[in-house]
Order: C-alpha cells, then structure tokens, then sequence
C-alpha cells in the first residue's frame, strides 16, 4: 500500500525561510486550487478614488426647509406697479391699440386724461401725449407736439410700447364734469401671479440576505458624511442613503412637471410630477446662451441690464460649472490687468497681489454683488459633468435673501428664501427623510423575509419664488 502524498518529500526548515520542500500545496483537481498557507497582503482601507462623491449641498446653501401638510404648495406673486403696455400697433391716425387682435388677456385701466409716453425701441423714436378718448383696448391721444401718433411712428408701426407717467386736468374742474370731457378714472386693482407646485415621492431601498450577512468582510472606510472605521455588509446600506440624500437634491433641480394625459399608472393625473429649478428657471425666468470669456464685459452687462428690468436684488450667486467658471475668471482677469488698468483692484483691498490671484470668488459690477463658486453637480462625470455642448447647463444665478409672498394658508403676507423646500409633514408623520428596517435579519424581526432592507422615503418640493430674478446659464 503506498501514501499519497509522500509526506517524506516535506522537509521543516529550522528557520523562518520560504524552501522548495517545506510549504503545503493544496492543487488537486478534487481539492480546488487552495494556493499556499502564506496570506496575500491586503489593504484592509478602501481607496478613495474619486474624492467626495456627494453632490447634495446646493439647496442647502440657498434656502431653507418647511414643513406643509398637503398635496400642493400655492403662492402668489406681485405683478408690476406701474401701467404699460408693449406690442401695441396704431389702427388710425390718433388711435393706438394696447392689445391688438385681442391675442392675449389684457385689460386697458388707462384713464382719460392719463398723460403716457409712446416708444418705438427699434427705431428710438417717442412721442409724449393725453389721453383723450378710451373704447376697448383702443385709446385715443392727442400729442403735445402737435403732430399725430401714425405722423411720428408710420401707419405699420405694430412694436410700440406704451407707459403712464401721470394725468393732467384742466384748473378748475371736478374729476367728472357735466360736460363729459373728464370721464371717471378707471379704478385700478393690484393683480397678481399665482403658482404652484407638487411634492414628489422619493424611495430607495438597500437588501442584504441572512446568508451573506453571516459572511463577515471587514472593510476600513472614510466616508463623505464624516463616519469613519470598519464596516461589515453595512458598507452599501450607508452607500445607499448617501446616493438617497443625493437624489433629495437632484429631484429637486432637475424635476419635471409630468404632461402625459394617457391612462395608465403614469398619467398626470396619479403622478404629477414636480416642478424643479431648472424647468421653472426655463418656464418664469432668464436663459442666458453662450457665455464665454472672449464675450467678457459685453455679454455680462447685458445680463445687469435685464436684471435691471426685474427685481434688481443686489446680492447673488454664481453656480458655475470649471469652464464657466474659468470664464468668469478670465474676463475678471483681463479688466484688472488690461486697459483699465487697477480698476478692479478694490475688491481687493487694492491690492495688485490680491488682484492677480485669478481665482476670483466674489465681485461688484454696477449696483450688484456676486458670489461665485462651482457647483459640483455640474463638473461630476456621472451627472452633468459629463455633458458639454448645445443646451448644455453650465450654471445658475440665484439671487440672496428673501422675498415678501402671500400665503394661502396664513392669509398674510410672510418673507421666504427665494428658493425654498417644503416636505410632508404632520403630527403624525414626517416625510422630510424616513428611514426603516423591514425582514427578519440585522435587528429587523417584521417578516418572514430572510433579509435585511433598508428603506428610504421623502415627500418633498422645491417652491422657486421671483424666477424671474434668476439667470440660468446654457451652452452653445
């Protein structure tokens, strides 16, 4: 009878030394492929590949979160004080029409004896007037130049634009006199805007069955919401709220009123969606197309200019992809050291040091501050980072503080962020962020299931007041 192996052919060394006779070799076919006794060397800490892999944040730096109580949040927002009128064309002579074709719902609340100004922006001409008659949209006015409106602008003119600057009345005579020529004023109410937005109903889930639970791995970790140490199969549970608190964000940004009227469990009528930063920004406020540092000062002033036109909030923040970003920089850049020489250097103290430290994150032009820092979500590679090209979002301006709406609710009027969350919420359930365990492993005993899963919920909705202050920045 002879033995496999020949246990002779092993040979102990005396001292701690790797020989050709003196380690065991488990290589049979029966026996699986079982290498040597000597462990490979392993790294018991996770590389961090990609650096800090959370992309929430924003919201936080810009707004606040409130709690709401029910399926749809209501705000109302103030229209503009003074009465003007733009698109207005001139059916005869002395006649000029505020809503031609009666293509929009417009109101006339002109009053006779409104004293207005007549403005053609293509061509720079004006003509200042009373008006003396009112039937309709149309109003007639006599010019205080003594010509006549079609004798100033041309019979075709159909891009006029029409303002009140104040009323004039003859010395002595009521608001209406008996003979007819001051008719009553029209009595002007405030209107206003009103919208409304939906909370969405976010979920995820992480499971992990009992078998692979009893399969203990221990992996050292550092992990972007600050916990540090060793973990076993809980490793992808915290991964997954993570990537969770992320989506509590990116829901709120990239969020879309869901238009699809078709039956099913997908119609607006079961899910309607929500309206995001973006859609809002693109629905209610200003898109700005191509940005770059070769446009620098030219393109930037035009952006003042129509912030000039809309609320003309002084304080605001740039979240800016590296590219737009870097452009920014550049045309900073370029007036500090080009032809206007230290024109710029009070930023900085006025210091030229200060000054040519080309990462500028805050600056003042005109009347208006801004604050600028990139935004993660549009640079990371496995969101919007990856994208740069036509329509391409390459940043937003949000303007700082607060702003004054009425509140349905309250019946006041109250001061809010500009951007703001709301989550479901009451007494007996908050929905701002859920998190519980089901099954019948890792602590859970709720079911027959063999598993442990973690879940996560959240109700929530982004309110985006005064877009109309915002400046959303897209790509060529």
């Amino acid at each position: 009878m002879s033995l496999t192996p020949q246990f002779g052919s092993i040979v102990p060394s005396a001292t701690q030394q790797t020989l050709a006779n003196n380690y065991l070799v488990f290589d049979g076919a029966a026996g699986g492929n079982f290498a040597q006794q000597y462990l490979p060397e392993i790294y018991e800490q996770e590389v961090e590949r990609y650096g800090n892999r959370t992309l929430s944040g924003f919201l936080r730096m810009v707004g606040a979160e409130m709690p709401m109580t029910s399926d749809q949040v209501i705000w109302s927002e103030q229209t503009r004080l003074h009465i003007a009128y733009n698109d207005c064309d001139l059916p005869a002579a002395t006649t000029i029409d505020v809503n031609p074709g009666a293509a929009a719902d417009i109101t006339n609340v002109v009053s006779i004896n409104d004293t207005v100004v007549v403005m053609q922006p293509s061509t720079g001409l004006e003509a200042k007037g009373i008006v003396i008659g009112s039937a309709g949209s149309v109003l007639t006015v006599t010019l205080f130049s003594g010509n006549t409106l079609q004798g100033v602008f041309g019979a075709a003119a159909a891009d006029l634009k029409l303002f009140v600057y104040g009323s004039a009345y003859q010395k002595g005579t009521a608001l209406t006199d008996a003979t007819g020529v001051n008719a009553k004023r029209v009595s002007v109410d405030p209107s206003f805007k009103q919208f409304s937005n939906s909370p969405v109903i976010i979920k995820n889930q992480y499971v992990i069955n009992g078998s692979d639970m009893a399969q203990i791995g221990w992996v050292e970790v550092a992990t972007e919401d600050g916990a540090s140490g060793y973990l076993w199969y809980l490793k992808a549970e915290s991964e997954t709220r993570l990537r969770f608190e992320d989506y509590l964000e990116m829901a709120l940004v990239e969020g879309e009123q869901n238009a699809n009227a078709g039956a099913g469990d997908y119609q607006t009528d079961l899910l309607p969606g929500t309206e995001g930063l973006f859609a809002a920004i693109e629905d209610r406020g200003n898109v700005n197309v191509g940005f770059t540092a070769a446009a620098g000062l030219t393109a930037f002033d035009a952006i003042l200019k129509n912030l000039d036109t809309q609320g003309a909030i002084e304080e605001n923040m740039l979240f800016l992809q590296r590219q737009t970003a870097l452009d920014f920089d550049d045309m900073l850049a370029s007036i500090s050291g080009g032809a206007q020489g230290g024109t710029a250097y009070g930023l900085f103290e006025n210091s030229e040091e200060m000054a040519l430290n080309l990462g500028f994150s805050g600056f003042r032009r005109g009347s208006y501050d801004f604050y600028k820092t990139d935004w993660k979500y549009l640079n990371d590679a496995s969101t919007r980072g990856a994208i740069d090209g036509v329509n391409s979002i390459e940043g937003v301006l949000v303007p700082a503080g607060t702003s004054t709406v009425y509140d349905q609710i309250l019946g006041t009027n109250i001061r809010r962020p500009f951007l703001h969350v709301r989550y479901r919420a009451s007494q007996g359930d908050d929905r701002r962020m859920k998190s519980w365990l089901t099954g019948s492993a890792g602590g859970a005993f709720t079911s027959t299931l063999v598993a442990m899963e973690a879940n996560f919920l959240s109700e929530r909705c982004l309110v985006t007041q005064a877009a109309n202050n915002f400046v959303l920045f897209k790509g060529v």
